[in-house]
């Protein structure tokens, strides 16, 4: 087939792919361009999914009549003048791409006034062509029609789910940009029915209760950090308030929803140990900086951003999310309390608490760790250490407690040089798989620097020679079969570094255990070693290391004023 050149509806009808791949496409670009028309009040209502119709109205600054037109052609935008425009964008939309890309797969209705003229501007457009334009009579602002979208490329429309997951798709889009705008008021309408309306307000916060409930909103710990030009807020959950998966990890960068793999991976990163596996904290963070030093230009639908010092935004987000966890993060409140006559159970509100000694005075500590100090009472089922603090009662897990300890000493331990290790009185020896034996091989290094020394031992077997110090009086083949687990997974995306991951598994061998009695004197050094640590609320891999029993509601469950 010879080389020819493309005809300028399927030109049109290809480019629009690349910006409107679905309803909620439409629906971003529309919002985007009424935000960027300063609207202080945006609704948008769906019929179909978005497919039969998707109407975005707003009272921004609208379109003057003589260029409504112009607004439909492909690259023309008010936001750009000049190449290095695009380096230093201050707008949501700039392209000049979405309204062209929008009328050539759809039957498009713009109703436009500018602020500045007498009349409106009626536009009817259908696969990219002018049908009418007429006068009209309307206040300031923009309302905007999409109708039978992919009416004219039946392959595009076989390709989009069904009604109820396109429609998730637009609330997802809505409801990130009314996080992103709490000034502007959102509304939501779906079918004829009002799924939300979100008055302005001040504060983010305000609209994150709004969305997501006072609990969550409550439970939220600040998040405010500025550094080299970059400004870092928002809020962040604590350990045990976490969810299933990572779709509530929310970015902002200079005022634009972004899905970016390194400011997931920088909050992640800050949470290491505080989440069991396979959960995920909740946080919604803003990320300002000059526009300079960002891309914004390097996808079609804009969602993806490039920074021109992309280890130091990395360094900022993390620091400012560990700083937030190790200062703020409360004591887990023991949520329910059973007695003979039914009490009503403690409220699931988490409260922060600053150092201070037995009287409830605040004092220094060193470490911050956020707890304080505490009286050791006694023991019960040879598991959990009961003590007392000044304002209320405390239980701890003694493993998961003793865990944490271990972690952070070996953690200090490991950057001075390598760990302490223990030579067997008799090496043992243990067969292995061939790729188990890769695996040891590859990470010999890594392994001697934990204090394992493990050597081949011909081509099917291996002899360990030593073993980290704190595991001496440990069952050598099970602490030998863990670690070849761990090296394996630890192949899987988002489990950390491996040196972490090892050093986790470690702790957790040689940890006191449940059902392990303690003396006094040893359960009193556990708890003034957790008291030092600098994240004391988990065991490494994330699970609770206390609970608090406050007591103003010990008080009320005995029926005493609190």
């Amino acid at each position: 087939m010879p080389i020819r050149i493309l005809d300028p509806g399927l030109v049109a009808q290809i480019a629009a792919g690349e910006v409107i791949e679905r309803p909620a496409s439409v629906v971003k670009e529309l919002v985007e361009n009424a935000l960027d028309a300063g609207a202080s009040w945006i609704e948008v209502e769906t019929e179909g999914g978005g497919r039969r119709r998707i109407r975005v109205a707003d009272n921004g600054c609208g379109i003057p009549m003589a260029e409504v037109p112009l607004a439909f052609a492909r690259h023309a935008t008010s936001k750009l003048s000049s190449p290095e425009d695009l380096f230093r964008v201050t707008t949501l939309g700039f392209r000049g791409e979405a309204l062209a890309a929008i009328a050539a797969v759809a039957r498009v209705t713009c109703r436009t006034r500018s602020s500045e003229e007498a009349l409106g501007t009626e536009l009817r457009i259908e696969g990219g062509k002018i049908l009418e334009q007429r006068p009209i009579a309307r206040p300031p602002g923009t309302e905007m029609v999409v109708e039978d979208l992919f009416f004219n490329t039946p392959a595009r429309l076989k390709f989009l789910k069904g009604e109820g997951t396109e429609r998730r798709q637009i609330d997802l889009w809505i409801t990130r940009y009314a996080l992103a705008y709490p000034h502007v008021h959102f509304i939501l309408r779906h079918s004829g029915r009002e799924i939300f309306s979100l008055p302005a307000v001040r504060e983010p916060r305000h609209r994150l209760t709004a969305l997501y409930g006072v609990e969550l909103g409550d439970a939220l710990l600040e998040v405010a950090e500025e550094a080299d030009g970059i400004r870092v807020y928002g809020w962040i959950s604590p350990p045990g308030v976490d969810r299933p998966d990572r779709q509530e990890l929310v970015f902002f960068v200079n005022g634009r929803w972004v899905q970016d793999r390194m400011l997931p991976a920088a909050v992640l990163q800050a949470y290491h140990t505080l989440l069991p596996g396979g959960r995920y904290p909740w946080a919604f963070l803003w990320v300002e900086l000059s526009p300079d030093q960002v891309d914004v230009n390097v996808h079609p639908a804009k969602i993806e951003v490039r920074f021109r010092d992309s280890d130091g935004v990395f360094r900022i987000v993390q620091r400012a999310v560990h700083r937030t966890l190790r200062e703020s993060t409360p004591v887990p409140v023991f949520q329910r309390v059973e007695t003979f006559k039914g009490a009503p159970a403690f409220p699931a509100q988490p409260i922060s608490m600053g150092p201070r000694d037995l009287a409830g005075t605040p004092v220094e500590e060193s470490a911050s760790s956020g707890l304080p100090p505490l009286r050791v009472i006694g023991q019960i089922q040879a598991s959990y250490i009961i003590a007392e603090g000044p304002d209320g009662l405390y239980l701890l897990d003694q493993h998961a407690a003793h865990e944490r300890v271990l972690y952070e000493a070996l953690q200090a331990q490991r950057q001075e040089g390598p760990l302490p290790a223990q030579p067997l009185l008799e090496p043992v020896l243990i067969d292995v798989l061939p790729e188990e034996m890769s695996l040891l091989e590859e990470n010999r290094g890594l392994l001697e620097g934990l204090g394992f020394h493990i050597e081949p031992f011909g081509p099917r077997r291996v002899r360990v020679q030593a073993v980290p110090a704190v595991l001496a009086t440990e069952a050598i083949l099970s602490v030998f079969q863990e670690l070849l687990l761990d090296l394996q997974e630890s192949r899987r995306p988002l489990e950390g570094a491996l040196e972490a991951r090892l050093i986790r598994s470690i702790c957790k061998r040689a940890a006191v255990k449940a059902g392990q009695v303690l003396s006094m004197e040893q359960m009193q050094h556990l708890v003034r070693a957790l008291e030092q640590c600098t994240m004391p609320w988990t065991c490494p891999h994330g699970r609770p290391t206390l609970l608090r029993f406050p007591i103003g509601q010990l008080a009320r469950q005995f029926g005493r004023e609190a």
